[in-house]
């Protein structure tokens, strides 16, 4: 969909396609558990850029791996619309971390009171687990900016160089296509300097220079300097990548908040119930503190 200066206006429309799908998408329907799920929380915390509120406090739509969707809950459960069973288990299945036991792990934080406070007040967020080329170019483009334009830029750069879809959605592009496209086609997405950088990144994964098969299999610090050959990709950058989009969820992304989060609560660093799924955590305590204010 073309980006559009009124938001009411784009509302309406993504509020028409949804409905316009639903005849469509009938028998093309999962539902699952909402156990440790709350949507909204999990789809607009900051960790992925793609998804849409189409019906306030209602249904949201999003586009991962070439497959759109729309999930909304009913009755006590989350309904998958557009969702075949063989997508289930091919694609959301893993990108809900659906296997994981939220719960336990929530149960753990609740040894530490600041964790217990976080907990209790964001209940459900859960990590996605993306594509990593995805998750790669998501985070290089959030670099020194703020959420609404981040979307934006990735908005653009799915409509200019990704696959048409249909009803308004797109395609994430290649590393090949971003190749082709130059620095002249992203000049338009309004990404700034991190042009060159999404370029560098395109080029490294496409030639092999950044292999995310070997990444993928790699402890976290070499994993994460194997990113670190990319231009523009530091600590941050990278430990979001592993995060979510190699689910490596001992991954510790530290930003603005985080520091404020380890300098006011944690200057020893995360607490023993945080270990292994510090990545986890680290989703909880900064959306805690980002809006307890």
């Amino acid at each position: 969909m073309k980006s559009l200066k009124n938001g009411g206006f784009q509302r309406e429309k993504l509020r028409f396609i949804h409905k316009s799908r639903k005849f469509m998408n009938r028998k093309l329907t999962k539902t699952i558990d909402k156990k440790c799920f709350d949507i909204a929380l999990t789809l607009d915390c900051g960790q992925a850029f793609r998804w849409r509120e189409i019906s306030p406090g209602g249904a949201w739509h999003g586009v991962a791996f070439g497959r759109a969707l729309t999930l909304y809950e009913d009755g006590g459960k989350i309904v998958l619309e557009g969702c075949s069973e063989a997508d289930f288990g091919n694609i959301w299945r893993g990108y809900f971390d659906l296997d994981r036991d939220y719960g336990a792990i929530c149960d753990s934080f609740r040894a530490d009171p600041a964790l217990r406070e976080a907990v209790d007040f964001c209940p459900g967020i859960r990590i996605l687990r993306q594509e990593p080329w995805e998750a790669l170019c998501s985070f290089i483009i959030s670099q020194n900016n703020n959420i609404p334009r981040i979307k934006g830029i990735i908005e653009r750069l799915c409509e200019t160089l990704g696959d048409d879809l249909g009803g308004g959605d797109y395609s994430f592009p290649s590393p090949e296509r971003i190749i082709e496209a130059g620095v002249e086609k992203l000049a338009p997405l309004r990404a700034g300097f991190r042009n060159k950088y999404i370029i560098d990144a395109a080029g490294k994964v496409a030639d092999g220079t950044v292999d995310f098969a070997k990444i993928d299999s790699l402890p976290l610090e070499e994993a994460a300097e194997e990113l670190k050959k990319i231009k523009g990709v530091g600590d941050k950058v990278a430990a979001c990548t592993l995060l979510y989009g190699f689910g490596k969820v001992d991954a510790l992304p530290v930003d603005v908040w985080v520091k404020r989060i380890l300098a006011e609560t944690y200057p020893d660093g995360l607490p023993d119930c945080t270990r292994g799924v510090r990545g986890i955590a680290q989703q909880y305590l900064f959306h805690w503190r980002r809006n307890r204010d």
